[in-house]
């Protein structure tokens, strides 16, 4: 059992998209996620970067995306994060395939997996999306967006599936994290961290090989587990140098710190700490309502400004 403390769930999920403006409208219009932070690519501040959540853009519930108008369509390969899967009230998808009907969104199912039903769809870049009835996230705020009624409405991550050559070597990490190996059901391993239900908490395994991919839109870039704060995240800096692995030094994302590293896979994993969370420069109400930037680029406020397409949050009702 590892020294460092459990982690308890997915933080958040990292991907590539093309248009902003068409992620913006499908991830809050036809999602139905509040859009929890408007900020850019610290490397590029010409380029957004995008968040997405529930209503307090929880741990367990923030997608983000970094979009390029012109990237290239990619294809997911072996040892990558191959979908993002989220979770809906019991009952929910009679209400979800009246929405993606109205808005023109092909979708297959439902179907059974675990005992839960399944919805699949694709966002417009081709991210594989699942939505699953999970009774245990019920109780887990959203925004009132008016998109989807109470009864179907997004809560967060269910999970995320992980295409890998060896279901070993990505088993035993997760087992190191205090993951526990739930069921297997057509070559689809299913873990679940502590503490049972809830968003974020579980990792589906797939043993299979894609052959070669690509990078682009349409692929998740890494996957980041939550620790509480950088105490526990040093602990686990410590724990995952004694298992051989090389995580970077911390990074600072002013939302969260986060470290990195290649898990035996080859997919990129993300340790990220809950503090501060995304109300560190706007409030409750206001999030996602500014464009919020790394004080090394206030100086440039407008020319960035200008630069960048226009994104408007929807309002939400409190």
């Amino acid at each position: 059992m590892s020294s460092a403390p459990l982690i308890q769930g997915i933080h958040h999920i990292s991907a590539i998209s093309g248009s902003p403006k068409v992620n913006f409208d499908f991830y809050t219009q036809v999602l139905g996620l509040r859009f929890v932070k408007k900020t850019v690519n610290f490397d590029d501040p010409f380029t957004y970067h995008l968040y997405y959540g529930n209503h307090h853009g929880s741990p367990g519930s923030a997608i983000t995306f970094f979009p390029w108008a012109h990237v290239v369509q990619g294809s997911p390969q072996t040892g990558e994060a191959t979908a993002t899967s989220y979770g809906i009230p019991f009952g929910g998808l009679e209400g979800w395939q009246e929405h993606l009907l109205r808005q023109g969104v092909s979708f297959e199912g439902p179907f059974d997996q675990f005992g839960q039903k399944v919805l699949e769809l694709k966002d417009p870049d081709g991210l594989q999306i699942q939505l699953v009835e999970d009774a245990g996230v019920s109780g887990v705020e959203h925004p009132h967006l008016e998109v989807l009624d109470e009864s179907s409405a997004i809560r967060g991550f269910f999970g995320a599936t992980l295409d890998v050559a060896d279901i070993g070597p990505t088993a035993e990490l997760l087992e190191a994290f205090g993951w526990s190996f739930e069921a297997e059901e057509s070559g689809v391993h299913r873990y679940r961290a502590p503490g049972g239900h809830g968003i974020g908490k579980v990792i589906d395994l797939v043993q299979q090989t894609h052959g070669e991919g690509s990078f682009g839109k349409g692929t998740i870039h890494h996957i980041a587990f939550r620790v509480p704060n950088e105490e526990a995240q040093a602990a686990w800096v410590d724990q995952l140098t004694h298992m051989g692995f090389s995580p970077t030094p911390v990074q600072e994302r002013f939302y969260f710190k986060a470290i990195y590293f290649r898990e035996k896979n080859g997919i990129l994993f993300e340790i990220a700490t809950d503090e501060p969370g995304f109300t560190a420069d706007e409030s409750i109400e206001e999030l996602g309502s500014s464009l919020m930037l790394p004080a090394w680029y206030e100086p440039h406020r407008t020319k960035i400004e200008q630069a960048l397409p226009g994104l408007k949050a929807p309002i939400a009702r409190y």
